[in-house]
């Protein structure tokens, strides 16, 4: 009788690597989460490694195979070299992350983006499920955007397709885009807490401190939009010039790729209460007409586990591919 088969899922976070077990059918189990090793390098590699043989392990306890593993990082994964770089990963910049996993593992191994995984996993069992053309754009800490075009990721000359947080949206040039982009220096969930601290600093009253318990420091993209729910005028003069510039992103994005579904998703979409609905009508100012009409802007229905089901898929596709 044949060993039923398995495919491993990891993601790779800043913080975090979260792995998981998956059928061919999308179904989840030995689901387990750890913190990253701070010193990165050899150290993280060697989780990952760790993390491989664990959901080996695991397989092997119910009589199965682990058929291939879909590993993301939170950066690039060059697929010509299997080098990666991830800027939150101290030593991960080219590092030759899928030779280090081969001298320990032989099952197939995939590296991928994060953001490509994101929409690897929300077109296989989320809110992009069946789509052909589909964008996943994540807004966090910084601003990416996973893309699949004709049923197929689209990675670019360099794997660094996506970086949409570089888009330039604002004329006026400012010193933080330099390093950022300007999209992700105007919209993602960092630069809200900032441009709402920077105000607070010059004394504008808010309710925003009052929420962060008197504490600057402590302000959060989710304190302002805390605030903006209890209507504070601050607070919704930040939202209402966020939602500009997600609306102006997300516009280009539907011009020049015509997808059928745009999935939101990140820390900033948590707060998809305040965020989401005034997107949806903006982006229509400034999208191509016909692309804007068809288009669907849907929040990711797959959560925090949207890499690991984006990752299985990839490690499944590499079997069907292999066999």
């Amino acid at each position: 009788m044949k060993a039923m088969e398995f495919c491993g899922a990891i993601d790779v976070g800043g913080t975090k690597i979260a792995s998981a077990l998956f059928t061919r059918e999308g179904e989840i189990s030995a689901k387990d989460k750890i913190s990253i090793d701070k010193s990165g390098g050899e150290a993280a590699a060697g989780q990952v490694g760790d993390k491989i043989e664990a959901l080996a392990k695991a397989v092997r306890a119910v009589g199965g195979r682990l058929a291939a593993v879909g590993i993301s990082v939170p950066g690039i994964a060059t697929s010509a070299s299997g080098k990666v770089w991830a800027p939150n990963i101290p030593g991960w910049d080219q590092y030759p992350l899928l030779d280090k996993l081969k001298e320990r593992q032989e099952c197939a191994i995939v590296l991928e983006s994060d953001r490509s995984a994101y929409v690897a996993g929300e077109s296989w069992r989320g809110a992009a499920a069946g789509a052909r053309d589909a964008v996943f754009l994540a807004v966090g800490t910084g601003i990416g955007a996973g893309i699949i075009s004709g049923g197929r990721i689209l990675h670019g000359h360099e794997d660094i397709a996506g970086a949409v947080g570089w888009f330039g949206l604002n004329p006026a040039f400012k010193p933080e885009y330099a390093s950022m982009g300007s999209f992700e220096a105007e919209a993602s969930g960092n630069s809200v807490a900032r441009k709402a601290r920077e105000l607070l600093e010059r004394g504008m009253a808010s309710s925003i401190l009052d929420l962060a318990g008197g504490r600057v420091e402590a302000v959060t993209a989710e304190v302002v939009a805390e605030a903006a729910r209890k209507k504070d005028p601050l607070a919704l003069e930040i939202v209402a010039e966020t939602v500009t510039y997600l609306a102006m992103g997300i516009a280009n994005i539907v011009s020049i790729l015509n997808p059928e579904v745009v999935v939101v998703g990140g820390g900033l979409f948590q707060a998809a209460d305040v965020f989401l609905d005034p997107v949806r009508r903006e982006f229509k100012r400034w999208a191509q007409p016909l692309a804007a009409r068809t288009v669907r802007i849907e929040l990711s229905a797959l959560g925090e586990d949207a890499g690991l089901y984006g990752c299985a898929k990839l490690a499944w596709d590499r079997r069907e591919a292999d066999s």
